[in-house]
């Protein structure tokens, strides 16, 4: 077989988006950020026609452009919750009011097999989000994050992609030194909320663009 590890990827990504279809969510198969850039600017906003837009911490979200072009869009109402020049409250407020948005953007920490979203959070306006609040969410993963299942999801995000975002954010917590969790009780613990999501209500809301690349933690 020519080119099997495309094949295999091809393969992955094509049986996730079957069984997030039917999930509900509004499934995507892009191979690099660049498409990902383009299905969100040429297909779902002129779609959905949000007033106002938002995100959560993705590192996934600002590898595809659209943090920079978003941001700089005078046709959209835009909550920067990444803007650094805010105070600790100023921020936390403007987390709040992004629950309120048409759009909101954001990542997962990992997928299930099964098609669930597996995602903790340490403010939790990441997840609430992906919950409840904006009418629409868009979901930006990179295939790094497909899982076999929900044992596999917490592994990954507790040992994995909880200290090296405790470490980006120089976080004080053990697994910014040991590289694994060891259920701290710092005061800069990043892992207090774990959502679930198994299927997006209603259906559609919830819009997942996968991407052929390793993306993110």
């Amino acid at each position: 077989m020519d080119k099997p590890i495309e094949n295999y990827w091809k393969t992955r990504l094509t049986d996730l988006k079957e069984v997030l279809d039917a999930n509900n969510f509004d499934t995507f198969i892009v191979e690099n950020t660049d498409e990902a850039k383009s299905i969100v600017l040429e297909k779902i906003i002129p779609k959905l026609a949000p007033k106002n837009v938002s995100w959560g911490g993705s590192i996934t979200f600002v590898a595809t452009g659209l943090y920079d072009l978003l941001k700089k869009n005078k046709d959209l109402n835009v909550l920067d919750t990444y803007d650094k020049n805010l105070s600790p409250e100023e921020g936390l407020e403007r987390r709040r009011q992004s629950l309120l948005v048409d759009l909101f953007i954001t990542g997962s920490n990992a997928v299930t097999e099964s098609g669930q979203l597996v995602n903790l959070d340490m403010i939790g306006n990441r997840i609430g989000a992906i919950t409840f609040g904006p009418k629409n969410v868009i979901i930006l993963m990179g295939r790094n994050k497909i899982v076999p299942d929900l044992d596999e999801a917490m592994f990954r995000i507790k040992n994995y992609a909880a200290p090296v975002n405790a470490m980006r954010l120089d976080k004080k917590t053990p697994c910014a030194k040991t590289s694994f969790c060891s259920e701290c009780k710092s005061p800069d613990r990043i892992c207090n909320t774990w959502t679930i999501t198994e299927k997006s209500f209603p259906k559609g809301r919830v819009k997942v663009i996968l991407i052929n690349q390793d993306l993110g933690f």
